[in-house]
C-alpha cells in the first residue's frame, strides 16, 4: 500500500513543473546565427547553443520584471532596410510582457518591416515544442492509477 502512494508521489514530482514562470528561448541572430532558424539543427545542438531562460530571470527585462503582467514567449523577425544596400533579416527570441490581441502581427516602419509572434507554453518560440507532453503525462498518470486501484 505504501509503495502505491510512493509511486504516485514520484510520478507527480517528475511530471509536474513547479513555479509559474514560462521558459523561452532568448537570442538575437545578430550574435547567434542559430537564432535565425533553429529547425535546421538537431535537438542536442539547439539545447547546447540556444539559451532558454525563465522569463522571471530574463536578461532583457532587468532585475525587476513587471510582476503584474503574465509573461509569454515572443519571436520578432525584422527586415532592416538599408538605403543603397541589401536588406538584412534579424530574428530576436525572448520574453514578452505586453500582449497583443493577435498571436502574430506585422508592423511596417520607414526603415524596417517586422513580424511579431507570441506564444504561451515553454520553449514555444524556438524550433521544437513539446505540445503533447502534458497529455502524455496525464495519460501515464491515469494508467498508473488504474493499475493500482
Amino acid at each position: 500500500m505504501a509503495f502505491k502512494y510512493f509511486l504516485e508521489i514520484l510520478v507527480l514530482a517528475v511530471c509536474v513543473e513547479f513555479g509559474s514562470s514560462i521558459r523561452c528561448y532568448e537570442c538575437n541572430s545578430a550574435n547567434n546565427s542559430m537564432c535565425l532558424n533553429p529547425t535546421i539543427y538537431d535537438t542536442e545542438t539547439v539545447q547546447k547553443y540556444l539559451r532558454a531562460t525563465s522569463c522571471d530571470h530574463s536578461a532583457f527585462l532587468g532585475p525587476n520584471p513587471p510582476a503584474a503582467k503574465q509573461m509569454f514567449c515572443r519571436k520578432i523577425i525584422q527586415t532592416i532596410l538599408h538605403k543603397g544596400h541589401d536588406a538584412e533579416v534579424r530574428v530576436t527570441r525572448g520574453c514578452g510582457w505586453v500582449r497583443h490581441h493577435k498571436d502574430c502581427y506585422k508592423a511596417d516602419n520607414e526603415d524596417h518591416l517586422e513580424t511579431v509572434c507570441q506564444c504561451f507554453t515553454d520553449d514555444c518560440n524556438g524550433a521544437m515544442t513539446l505540445k503533447h507532453s502534458l497529455v502524455i503525462t496525464f495519460i501515464s498518470l491515469g494508467l498508473i492509477l488504474l493499475k493500482y486501484y
